[in-house]
């Protein structure tokens, strides 16, 4: 298949999207639905940012020549008097602010928001809503929001709006917080020290740096330094489809777009080579395309992350339909004119593109830390498939949902569900006392070994993960030992579970929630007629079965629904004596 350039997809198809959502605001106002989901109901704190982000870019991309520029003119200025009152929080007032700044730089920013409203802005978008004033730290917000901060502060500087005190204050407050929560590898944890790092971690540089560049301030050495080791970790996951991260939270279109953010700042500011420039753009055409392909729905008029099989976590659910169209284009757009900036304005993506992704490291293992407890990333290339094995589970709030589990994903062919916590590919132990276990949280000595095309990934876990808590629970009850080995066309995972001493076990759950169909068991081998993955073994449980689901919740991904489920389990026991679990997933390289 052929890839426009990007700026011409972003013409060709983003443009004239936003310009059906500003013709459909200006008809509808608040009474705006899109695929029945009213937009104002005060549940989207972003959602008036996000529309002046987005619509911004209408007026930005249209010469004042043009007979669509006084439309797009007169329009902003009555959605931006519609919406002043409506809630706008932390993003949306980034957002915001950022569009206003990118007005005021087109010498547009008084003719497209009238006095009264702009007063009312100069008020309504401040960083001290979400940031104690007296030690700068943020208010109740996961570690990200000190970038939403230090942003809003300058962006307001900028405008003319306070002096720079604040936003350097909140800079030295930001960085200081990198380095003590990344430690010597350069990636952010997403709690404070616990030991969580997902999509934000690598993605987090890539923010900042744009934010720098928005801003015009200089990037460190020690910032492009953080930023390379981001980009180590996305080129070893390029592929020809254009997707991003499977695995952790926010992913779906968010996985891809973190990959174009990661990958622009990193080719503006000459983090990359040459060849990795045009390999990086090459991809960042896929990635557009693939929105527009993939995860736009012509039916619904909307970017569909929420219906037919696909799921999201429950803080981007469809309530957020409106603004999740806004956001996404904004990050589409942007990162298309930085490309646009550096000389890829009309520049066709190279055709070597696929010869090179052959020249990539089959294996790679990406350390996040390594301390009490270690936490990395195996990457593991087999044909198109591109296979994570994310060691990262620490820290409240996500421990138990099955997208952190130290499981294989692989885009279309394993993947988790947000916000569920079925023991998908990872055994459950319902204990006689009512506790369940398992191997999530507490990760130590991860070792490597290749072998040709095979990759072996061992670990153990001294305590296992008592759930029920937002926390993860230390439980030395039950210990683990575990390997890996990811070959051509092959994952195998075995675990041997050690009691501290003889423990009553009411049942041993495991679950495969699979895209394959047509399955066929014998014994515990159960083999799949279609699909990418064609046999799942399992052994050391008492028996399986097979069962239909066709993307009945929760059995749901970001990418669409699961059609076979697989579960496996073992009754009561008395274990007293070392176990030994294993499974195996075959698939097609």
């Amino acid at each position: 298949m052929a890839y426009a350039p990007v700026n011409q997809t972003i013409d060709r198809e983003i443009l004239p999207k936003l310009d059906f959502f500003f013709e459909k605001l200006l008809a509808e106002k608040e009474a705006i639905a899109l695929d029945g989901v009213q937009a104002f109901h005060g549940e989207d704190k972003f959602l008036p940012g996000k529309i002046a982000i987005g619509l911004s870019y209408l007026l930005l991309n249209t010469p004042e020549d043009s007979p669509e520029f006084d439309r797009y003119l007169e329009g902003y200025r009555q959605i931006a008097d519609m919406t002043i009152d409506d809630r706008n929080e932390t993003w949306g007032i980034y957002y915001y602010v950022s569009a206003l700044n990118r007005l005021r730089e087109a010498g547009l920013l008084e003719r497209a928001v009238t006095p009264d409203t702009l007063e009312k802005l100069k008020k309504k978008t401040d960083w001290r809503q979400f940031v104690d004033q007296e030690d700068y730290s943020l208010l109740d917000l996961p570690t990200n929001y000190y970038g939403v901060a230090f942003s809003i502060a300058r962006l307001r500087h900028l405008l003319g709006w306070e002096d720079k005190s604040g936003s350097e204050k909140l800079l030295s407050k930001m960085m200081d917080h990198y380095r003590q929560y990344s430690g010597e590898y350069g990636f952010s944890d997403e709690t404070e020290g616990e030991g969580r790092f997902d999509r934000y971690s690598v993605l987090l540089i890539g923010e900042i740096c744009q934010r720098f560049i928005e801003t015009g301030m200089e990037v460190t050495p020690q910032m492009k330094e953080w930023l390379r080791n981001a980009v180590d970790v996305v080129l070893v996951r390029l592929n020809q489809d254009g997707y991003g991260f499977s695995y952790g939270r926010s992913i779906g279109a968010y996985g891809d777009t973190a990959f174009l953010e990661v990958l622009s700042a990193a080719a503006y500011l000459d983090v990359l080579t040459p060849e990795e420039k045009d390999m990086a753009y090459a991809f960042a055409a896929r990635a557009t395309q693939r929105y527009v392909d993939f995860w736009y729905d012509e039916g619904m008029k909307s970017v569909n992350l929420w219906d037919k099989g696909r799921k999201t976590d429950d803080y981007r659910g469809k309530h957020r339909i409106l603004g999740e169209n806004f956001s996404l284009s904004h990050q589409l757009i942007y990162t298309a004119n930085l490309w646009n900036d550096i000389g890829y304005e009309d520049e066709v993506p190279s055709e070597s593109f696929d010869a090179w992704l052959e020249t990539l490291p089959k294996s790679t293992l990406t350390w996040f830390s390594r301390g009490e407890y270690d936490r990395a990333l195996v990457t593991y290339r087999d044909g198109n498939h591109i296979i994570s094995l994310p060691l990262i589970n620490g820290g409240k709030s996500q421990h138990m949902n099955n997208p952190y589990f130290p499981i294989p994903f692989a885009n279309g062919m394993l993947e988790g569900t947000p916000d569920e916590d079925y023991p998908q590919l990872l055994p459950r132990f319902t204990l006689a006392d009512g506790d369940e276990l398992i191997a999530a949280a507490f990760i130590r000595d991860i070792e490597t070994t290749r072998d040709g095309d095979s990759f072996t990934v061992t670990y153990h876990q001294e305590e296992l993960d008592r759930l029920g808590k937002s926390r993860p629970i230390e439980d030395d009850r039950l210990s683990v030992e575990t390997k890996y080995v990811l070959s051509r066309g092959k994952i195998t995972r075995t675990d041997t579970y050690r009691p501290g001493e003889a423990l009553e076990v009411d049942n041993v759950e495991l679950e495969f929630a699979s895209f394959s169909e047509d399955a066929t068991l014998e014994g515990n081998a159960v083999t799949f007629d279609n699909g990418e993955v064609t046999e799942f073994t399992v052994s050391g449980l008492d028996s399986c079965e097979i069962h239909k689901v066709d993307g009945k919740l929760p059995y749901q991904s970001p990418v669409g629904p699961f059609a076979t489920l697989i579960t496996c389990e073992t009754g009561d026991m008395t274990l007293d004596k070392p176990l030994e679990l294993s499974w195996s997933i075959q698939y097609r390289p």
